[in-house]
């Protein structure tokens, strides 16, 4: 539900004109700024530092390619 509610956002935000890299990259700011302030600096660090790995594995790919 709360992806949901992301990406209805993200959806209008593009709509109404803004560039997708700019929403992005402020979802990826309001989204570690938010786990910085709950869980502190050192954790959300060690957590970014496997996203590579999670990334390549495709945890965050919702449509597959065909390469």
């Amino acid at each position: 539900m709360a992806l949901r509610y992301i990406l209805e956002a993200w959806e209008e935000a593009v709509y109404d004109g803004l560039d997708p890299d700019a929403v992005a990259t402020a979802a990826i700011f309001a989204a570690l700024s938010d786990m910085i302030a709950v869980y502190g600096e050192e954790p959300v660090a060690q957590m970014c530092a496997r996203l590579p790995e999670r990334i390549r594995h495709g945890e965050f790919t919702v449509m597959k390619t065909k390469q």
